[in-house]
């Protein structure tokens, strides 16, 4: 009996292990491209996107993962007719909802009066992110949303340093490199939502409010940037903002890598906010990021089994103005 069951514990251990070589074999390099591009857009939004170097080269999991096409983006942002937004002081209300797709659920606030809503970085800039909870706790918000990228030099995922360019209240917080060219999303002070790649030199320039690193634009000028497949990042926890032709701020967050919601591809962000009126839509940080909090309470279901994720940035809803 005692040899028997050695037997079926070495055959066990030696199928395990040829398991382990063999499925990342045929995940990376085997002959079929859609579950190599959703395993490696799936990593690359993860706490660890550094896993997938193991495998491949930064080139490869850079031609894996695409791009939506850049040139019908900048050619939107360049030729297209622009959306003419109706930004009068609107009503202060707040809306919420859940939202069901084919695969994945998720929340959708949509806020009316687009002032209201600002940047808030973390108070330990340069040591540590926060929770979008702790954010919208210390600034006094109603609501928030995880907001831009990260730079995660030891691969500890705390949120320390926000990547590209960052502007809180007018006041430029972070620039990496004043000349370079990154995807932003902003907002101007009147309340007007922008996208689209920008310097630090470009957004000085402009009459910008509020500003994170992040993207890909996911609709400029009422038409969504992704017109062949489905945008290249896999499938994941997603996180995004847009506007409506009435000014209207859509914060939407996407649950994923859990039980019955495994998460949306760009391509189904994009339609998601196509389908909620978005004429202009950005990308923000997904991922074990994607966090949405509401009257004090995170109310979406984070990815991260280590619990809420550290960020730091996030896009928060303050108080109404109205008496």
């Amino acid at each position: 009996m005692k040899s028997l069951i050695k037997k079926i514990a070495l055959f066990l251990l030696i199928n395990g292990l040829i398991g382990t070589i063999l499925v990342p074999l045929v995940v990376f390099y085997g002959p079929v491209p859609a579950l190599r591009q959703m395993v490696v857009g799936s990593i690359a939004t993860s706490r660890h996107p550094q896993v997938a170097e193991f495998f491949l080269s930064p080139e490869q999991i850079q031609a894996i993962l695409g791009q939506p096409d850049d040139s019908s983006v900048q050619t939107a942002l360049s030729n297209g007719q622009q959306v003419s937004l109706s930004l009068q002081r609107g009503s202060d209300r707040i809306e919420i909802e859940d939202i069901h797709g084919k695969r994945f659920t998720g929340k959708v606030l949509i806020v009316h009066e687009p002032t209201r809503v600002k940047v808030a970085v973390t108070s330990q800039l340069g040591e540590s992110g926060e929770t979008v909870l702790e954010m919208a706790r210390r600034v006094g918000a109603v609501a928030a949303i995880n907001a831009g990228g990260f730079i995660d030099p030891n691969g500890q995922g705390n949120g320390a340093f926000p990547d590209g360019v960052t502007i809180s209240n007018g006041e430029f917080i972070s620039v990496l490199k004043e000349d370079q060219k990154e995807d932003i999303i902003g907002l101007t002070k009147k309340g007007m939502l922008i996208v689209g790649r920008y310097s630090a030199r470009d957004l000085r320039q402009m009459d910008m409010a509020d500003v994170v690193t992040f993207g890909p634009p996911l609709v400029v000028n009422g038409r969504g940037t992704i017109t062949q497949g489905d945008g290249g990042w896999g499938v994941a926890p997603r996180a995004a903002i847009g506007q409506r032709e009435d000014g209207a701020l859509i914060m939407v967050t996407i649950d994923g890598r859990q039980v019955g919601s495994i998460g949306a591809t760009l391509r189904e962000l994009q339609d998601l906010l196509l389908q909620y009126g978005a004429v202009t839509a950005g990308n923000l940080d997904g991922g074990a990021s994607t966090t949405m909090v509401y009257q004090g309470k995170v109310v979406n279901q984070p990815s991260s089994v280590f619990g809420i994720r550290y960020v730091p940035t996030s896009f928060v809803v303050m108080p109404s103005k109205r008496i």
